[in-house]
């Protein structure tokens, strides 16, 4: 009979595509890894993987067995959390993903006190300006800067993040200053551009109302930071959460513009994929975030 651990390998190495992230992932070496894949092919009689010098390449068959082990490994983990949960004494790797400066300036910080109260947890943590799915990606939570769409995902409010617009002094002397949210349609507009990205339509509100304004530019990127440089060296117009440009703002390098009309603010949520059981780990690590973070976070 098959092992977990080998199937967990096996899984690792077709999620990965290769047997080193296969073992950074599950920490333990690359020779182990490539042992316990040949192992479960022993105990199976099946070939799964082809390897090559530099790709592995999943058989057939292997994709069909591959679907079953997640199924059989997320069974596994679901009932080892049910017995977790009555001691609160969550086990296992919690993999995180949140937005770059975000997770860099208010999260990181925290995480090893979240490790400390729980020693038998791992974290990873995975930081991108993009847009990752958890499940697809094998992600056990997220940190959402968005209005969020209906979904499968269970969302819990952290706070409000305001934003703002801003331009350097530079670029305001060479292209005037917009006075309504229309001119900003004669305007560069630095954007923040990945599949499913909504950052060319910025939202105000009028009356309490939404509306939104399609703004355009000749540079975007996938990257939060890079837009903040290209704003200071004077390229064209940003569209931020105020904590991110907040010291640019007060040392004059960045100039906030269209101060009179309201910007929609943003939720900041901590979110996960729902179901039966929410591991231990994850509600644990949400209650965390939301008493170190208070009810009212605004930032």
């Amino acid at each position: 009979m098959a092992s977990l651990k080998n199937m967990a390998a096996f899984v690792a190495v077709v999620e990965h595509k290769n047997f080193s992230q296969a073992g950074r992932e599950l920490r333990v070496s690359t020779a182990v890894i490539s042992a316990r894949v040949a192992k479960l092919e022993a105990d199976i009689g099946v070939r799964l993987l082809n390897r090559t010098t530099r790709h592995v390449v999943p058989t057939e068959e292997a994709l069909i067995y591959f679907e079953d082990c997640k199924r059989i490994i997320a069974q596994v983990d679901a009932a080892e959390a049910a017995l977790s949960s009555r001691e609160r004494q969550p086990v296992g790797s919690l993999k995180i993903t949140a937005p770059l400066v975000f997770g860099r300036r208010f999260l990181a910080p925290l995480l090893p006190r979240f490790q400390m109260v729980y020693p038998k947890v791992q974290i990873r943590l995975h930081l991108s300006d993009t847009f990752v799915d958890l499940i697809k990606d094998g992600m056990d939570m997220g940190i959402r800067i968005a209005d969020l769409p209906d979904s499968t995902m269970i969302a819990r409010k952290l706070g409000d993040s305001p934003r703002v617009i801003c331009a350097s002094p530079d670029y305001l002397r060479r292209t005037g200053n917009p006075q309504t949210p229309n001119d900003l349609l004669n305007h560069n507009c630095l954007l923040l551009r990945f599949p499913g990205s909504t950052q060319f339509q910025w939202g105000f509100l009028k009356s309490g109302e939404k509306y939104t304004i399609p703004v355009k530019g000749d540079l975007d990127s996938n990257n939060g930071d890079v837009l903040r440089d290209w704003a200071l060296a004077g390229h064209g117009i940003c569209l931020k959460s105020r904590w991110e440009v907040e010291k640019e703002l007060e040392r004059g390098e960045l100039v906030e513009i269209l101060k009179n009309d309201s910007l929609s603010p943003v939720n900041i949520s901590a979110i996960h994929p729902s179901g039966n059981i929410t591991p231990p780990k994850v509600r644990l690590f949400i209650d965390f975030l939301v008493e170190t973070f208070g009810t009212s976070l605004t930032i």
